[in-house]
């Protein structure tokens, strides 16, 4: 099984995002993805910067993907996507069908993200005929059902056209909204929101009136209270069909994470985690 690294969500600045990348070189992580999928305000880089970056990362070896962003609201986020998608080198992750509308016009291999939502053999025959050589199921899908559609589309004769990821570490990306929640949460406008997300690294914590941490906000986008770990169930994910695991960055000790994982290393889940959409349970459970 592959091991990658998902494109950073939270909102970094150019200092941290450079150091965190340059670890990411020196990791084990077979994949790594770039580029800015949650805000457009977010600038900590410029799409060229992204481009040269990954031009950086490919040179250790690496396989390298740009990220579409996830909801395009105004024309300059086109003119970004059409830029992703015509660089020319790089594989694109297409987040949205304006991106795969783009990149099967010019007949460009893509990966389908996880905001895609594909449910079902149907859809996901259908993305495959339009160039799609990688999928990541919804983070909602359980394991019984991924590999229900991924027996059936070997039944049907296309499973080797391409590859699983399984978004198996990190905060879960649930909802994406139009209003920014962070913004909100400190009486801010949108169009004035002053990267106010940028004060918490790992999202902004909302807690139920029973003090258990519900969800993380992240600007526009709704996360999971705590991180998804699915580490100890490689072999589980194996099974069902999986190629390659995907570990979606946090601030703290997570290189190292990465590395133990691509070198074979299973460990227990932490305290914390939850993994509970894999056994076809409320996300939120640890269902160990």
């Amino acid at each position: 099984m592959k091991t990658s690294i998902g494109p950073v969500l939270w909102f970094w600045n150019k200092e941290q995002l450079e150091s965190f990348y340059q670890q990411a070189m020196q990791s084990d992580a077979d994949i790594i993805y770039l580029g800015e999928t949650v805000c457009s305000k977010r600038r900590s880089l410029k799409t060229s910067e992204w481009i040269e970056l990954a031009a950086k990362i490919a040179e250790t070896g690496k396989q390298v993907v740009l990220s579409s962003m996830v909801l395009l609201e105004a024309e300059s986020e086109l003119k970004t996507l059409k830029t992703l998608c015509n660089n020319g080198q790089f594989m694109v992750e297409a987040n949205d069908m304006g991106a795969i509308h783009l990149l099967a016009e010019q007949k460009i291999a893509f990966v389908g993200g996880a905001a895609l939502n594909i449910y079902n053999t149907a859809t996901l025959k259908f993305l495959v005929d339009l160039g799609m050589t990688r999928w990541a199921p919804p983070v909602e899908m359980s394991g019984d059902q991924l590999k229900a559609v991924l027996d059936s589309a070997k039944a049907q004769g296309f499973r080797d056209q391409f590859e699983v990821e399984l978004f198996g570490y990190g905060h879960l990306p649930l909802a994406y909204s139009a209003r920014c929640f962070s913004a909100r949460a400190k009486n801010l406008p949108k169009d004035d929101c002053q990267f106010i997300c940028g004060q918490w690294p790992e999202g902004l914590a909302v807690n139920s009136r029973e003090d258990q941490k519900v969800f993380v906000i992240n600007g526009i986008q709704t996360m999971s209270g705590a991180r998804q770990d699915l580490r100890y169930l490689k072999q589980q994910a194996i099974d069902a069909g999986v190629d390659i695991f995907r570990f979606s960055p946090h601030p703290e000790n997570f290189i190292n994470a990465v590395s133990a994982f691509a070198n074979g290393e299973v460990p227990t889940a932490e305290n914390d985690h939850c993994s509970g959409y894999w056994f076809n349970k409320p996300g939120m459970e640890p269902a160990v």
